[in-house]
């Protein structure tokens, strides 16, 4: 990761609709969602919405995969990582205490799920 990277991911999440996809895609992981889908819950143009979802993919943030005649797209969880990581990296400057109450913002949305026994 570099700023390079990261300044592009940035980029192509500092529009409205474009957050609004990614955070939607991010909601349904793993599973992601189809193109019209996405247009069709954010009440977005199929052709803006595509338009939107190319710079999401460009950046990395997302990835697309042809499922018969649809394409699904998927939040890259990975990308968003790095992203996060190398932000955080150099946390506080040594002094990670500092950082504390950010990661532990972070641990009560990210716990994974318990599945329940059939």
């Amino acid at each position: 990761m570099d700023n390079v990277t990261t300044v592009n991911a940035f980029a192509a999440l500092a529009q409205t609709t474009r957050l609004d996809a990614f955070r939607l895609l991010v909601t349904h992981e793993p599973d992601g969602l189809p193109a019209g889908e996405i247009a069709r819950l954010l009440g977005v143009p199929h052709n803006t919405m595509s338009t939107h979802l190319a710079t999401l993919q460009r950046a990395d943030l997302i990835t697309a995969e042809r499922q018969s005649r649809s394409i699904v797209y998927r939040a890259s969880l990975d990308s968003l990582r790095q992203v996060v990581t190398f932000l955080l990296k150099d946390c506080c400057a040594g002094h990670p205490d500092l950082c504390a109450p950010l990661i532990a913002d972070l641990v009560p949305c990210c716990t994974p799920k318990e599945k329940g026994h059939a």
